[in-house]
């Protein structure tokens, strides 16, 4: 297999895998981006600086504004003044939030494993060590 048609089929299966992770997201009322920020709050177990988040995230912080601003908005989370830093903003996922952060974690496995389905356990398995490898030498 030549390395484009490795790389586009990567694209292909990578597509599928995000338009069912998003089929399982909209009953939850989460886009992708608000799916990540929650479980980012939620892995790391205690409240983060918005500038911590978007480091988290890869993201620039002002583009993370519109999403914590929808997550607040639904009650997910709740911005407060880092007492540490009082020009910080320290994001803490709610209760609501929480259980959210975990349907998503849910849906996102869900999708996995239909996608995958058709790989046997071991199969599955090598996918994994081979694609983590090849994420390994970008981080």
């Amino acid at each position: 297999m030549a390395e484009m048609e490795l790389a586009e089929l990567l694209f292909l299966v990578s597509r599928r895998l995000r338009h069912g992770y998003l089929h399982r997201l909209v009953p939850l009322g989460l886009n992708p981006g608000q799916a990540r920020a929650l479980r980012a709050l939620a892995d790391a177990g205690r409240p983060l600086r918005m500038v911590r988040l978007a480091d988290e995230l890869r993201i620039v912080p002002r583009s993370l504004t519109p999403v914590v601003d929808a997550l607040e908005e639904a009650g997910l989370v709740r911005r407060e003044v880092d007492p540490a830093n009082r020009r910080s903003t320290l994001l803490v996922l709610t209760p609501e939030g929480r259980k959210t952060a975990e349907r998503a974690r849910d849906a996102r496995r869900q999708a996995g494993e239909e996608l995958f389905a058709v790989l046997s356990g071991a199969q599955r398995e090598q996918l994994g060590e081979l694609l983590g490898l090849v994420d390994a030498q970008f981080s």
